[in-house]
């Protein structure tokens, strides 16, 4: 009797790969028991990734088909769609994109087998010989994909896993048509692909380093059905509508003058007042709920970044040295060496120092510090975009300290006060992830006593919020588990804000101590929290969901008082001043613009209350109130005007 295989056990052809033992692997696999089994069907989170790869494999092997001198980089899936990178002679063009795609229905048509074939790295070498970058990854082998702090730019998908493959593309006459080095799944056959589209062309530098050579990168996105692929493109529509570069522009909110350099953000006084009012309120929140605030510098002497491991582990990711404090004499001769001074990369190390700057006693903890604090990461250019991927950037940071008993209850806090805090800016679509370490011990430091009682810890502060929960092992920093929380904006996506940290291990790099009830010293447990991650990126994020149409406590400019005509501008100035005097940001248009024109600007501008007034108005000490819908309420009395706005900005309302 034959050994079964997925075919066997799943013949819906909607599987399309399965999963043994929480390993993803082809449904051809050839399976000596069905326990641990299970399907992957295409519309899965798993499914659509395999699906997209798949996809990228047909994509490249009809670039080489049309241009056989083309060479393979990677092609790895991402959130809804796939991309690969290849080495040619000249640009691609949306011409090429046309033809390829004319190529890829050919492939698809003929029926192709993904088949899996384990190789050594010599038998790889001389198949791949006229492709240099699989070379390259070949002798990666083993060095990515595990997590943190790994440099994988999507090369795990190629050599990931325990072993080394290819895949063939096997056509019906059993012929091999085409090959790739890949780590795999794939589905079974290119009929089993769905709907795909070639999106764009981008160059990227090969393994994400401006050293490297740059490469032609194409973008695609791939769906089972038609139906999704066509909502999908409804939602890049909107998306774009909705890009928060362009908005940015529009509204007048922040740009990035090229006087100052890429990835440096000046915010303008609309977008100033947004910024404001989010810090503000999140430093309200923050006193409230026993945080302290604190400064500190945006450059520090190489020493301390030694010591926190940054220098030894992020250097790339930092700005290159400056060097200070260099003494010559009157003959210029050096008396006093020069030291080398980064911009911090992080805030953590300096609050640290505040922590250490005294002795400490578990009365003193746990120690709640918080700072919005500017720090400067040498990104990649082609990495930058608008805010959310900048060089300069506002974390608000809080590191809190703690001792191991109260590490639980601390999380449990820090969590339920995240959470209160994003609800407060109109976000309340919440899961959680659980980053854990996993069996291969070699990754890891710290005792089997702590990651056991620190993941515990997290799982039950995890659990007890309610929100759908994903363990993620092997993906915990090497020195302690984390939960990031993750929200869906107006468009259903995805973004990861805050993280809840435990670490152990720079307070032992600095040593720090506290003296515990029975006197003995002892290290604290540091909690890394980043509650928006980025004010820059959290504002992005916020544009786009609102697109633009912030509500009213948030809107740079909440109230416009529109005249029906000259005659009637003292009247709503007086309306206009009434609001100023009770804290609301309210301007009059007294221009010479007609009064439609004043109200289409108001809309394009997304003022929240368009006021308006003519003689009825006047006489009856009302106001008509136009709202960005087009609604309008017309004779509301000036009292109940002000008390409806004030009412709409204390309680957050989502107008």
């Amino acid at each position: 009797m034959s050994a079964q295989t997925g075919f066997d056990l799943f013949p819906d052809r909607s599987v399309i790969a399965i999963r043994v033992n929480g390993e993803l692997k082809d449904k051809a696999t050839e399976l000596t028991t069905t326990e641990g089994v299970e399907p992957v069907a295409v519309d899965s989170a798993d499914g659509l990734a395999i699906l997209r790869h798949s996809t990228a494999h047909v994509m490249a092997q009809a670039v080489q088909r049309i241009n056989p001198e083309a060479r393979l980089g990677i092609g790895p899936p991402v959130t809804d769609g796939f991309y690969y990178d290849f080495d040619v002679a000249e640009p691609f063009t949306p011409e090429d994109l046309k033809a390829i795609e004319k190529e890829m229905d050919r492939i698809i048509r003929s029926g192709q087998r993904f088949v899996r074939r384990v190789v050594t790295e010599d038998e790889a070498r001389a198949e791949l010989a006229d492709e240099p970058y699989k070379l390259e990854l070949i002798g990666l082998k083993g060095r990515v994909g595990h997590g943190e702090g790994s440099g994988d730019d999507g090369e795990s998908v190629e050599v990931g896993g325990a072993e080394l493959t290819i895949y063939d593309n096997v056509d019906r006459d059993g012929n091999t048509a085409w090959k790739d080095l890949c780590r795999g799944p794939h589905v079974p056959n290119t009929g089993a692909l769905g709907v795909y589209r070639l999106m764009r062309i981008a160059a990227a530098y090969w393994r994400g380093s401006e050293k490297n050579p740059q490469l032609q990168r194409i973008y695609g996105t791939a769906w089972p059905t038609k139906d999704e692929l066509r909502s999908y493109l409804e939602r890049l529509e909107e998306a774009a509508k909705r890009d928060h570069r362009k908005l940015g522009r529009e509204l007048d909110l922040f740009s990035f003058p090229d006087e100052i350099g890429s990835g440096l953000s000046v915010w303008h006084p609309r977008g100033g007042i947004v910024r404001m009012e989010m810090e503000q309120h999140a430093r309200k929140r923050h006193v409230d709920a026993g945080y302290t605030y604190v400064y500190t510098p945006h450059i520090s002497k190489q020493d301390l970044f030694r010591t926190s491991g940054h220098l030894q582990t992020y250097k790339e990711g930092m700005f290159p040295p400056i060097n200070m404090d260099e003494e010559r004499d009157a003959e210029g001769t050096i008396t006093k060496q020069g030291t080398d001074y980064y911009l911090k990369p992080m805030n953590c190390p300096m609050h640290i120092l505040i922590y250490k700057e005294r002795a400490r006693s578990y009365r003193d903890l746990p120690m709640r510090l918080a700072e919005n604090g500017t720090v400067y990461r040498n990104e990649l250019s082609g990495a930058l975009h608008g805010l959310t991927r900048v060089r300069g950037f506002t974390q608000d940071d809080s590191h809190l300290f703690v001792t191991p008993d109260q590490l639980e209850d601390e999380a449990t806090k820090v969590l339920e006060f995240v959470i209160s805090m994003l609800r407060d800016f109109g976000l309340d679509d919440f899961e959680l992830e659980l980053s854990m370490r996993d069996d291969h011990k070699d990754k890891w430091i710290g005792s089997d006593e702590f990651w056991e009682y620190s993941t515990n810890a997290l799982r039950n502060v995890a659990q007890s919020s309610g929100l759908k929960l994903t363990e993620m092992p092997g993906e915990a920093a090497f020195y302690g588990p984390k939960i990031d929380l993750k929200t869906r904006d107006a468009l259903g996506r995805t973004w990861q804000l805050s993280t809840v940290q435990v670490d152990p291990n720079l307070p032992e790099r600095f040593e720090l101590e506290f003296t515990d009830r029975d006197g003995q010293r002892k290290r604290p447990i540091m909690i890394h929290r980043a509650l928006f991650g980025s004010i820059e990126r959290f504002f992005a994020i916020l544009l786009e969901h609102y697109a633009g149409a912030f509500p009213v406590w948030l809107a740079p400019v909440q109230v416009v008082g529109i005249p029906v005509a000259e005659e009637y501008a003292d009247y709503l100035g007086g309306v206009v001043d009434r609001l100023r005097a009770e804290g609301v940001r309210a301007e009059l248009d007294a221009s010479d613009e007609r009064m439609q024109k004043k109200i289409r600007t108001a809309t394009t501008m997304k003022v929240p209350f368009q006021l308006i007034a003519g003689e009825k108005d006047r006489d009856a000490g009302t106001v008509s109130f136009r709202f960005r819908d087009g609604t309008q309420d017309n004779g509301v009395p000036i009292n109940e005007a002000v008390r409806r706005i004030r009412e709409a900005i204390d309680t957050k309302a989502q107008v």
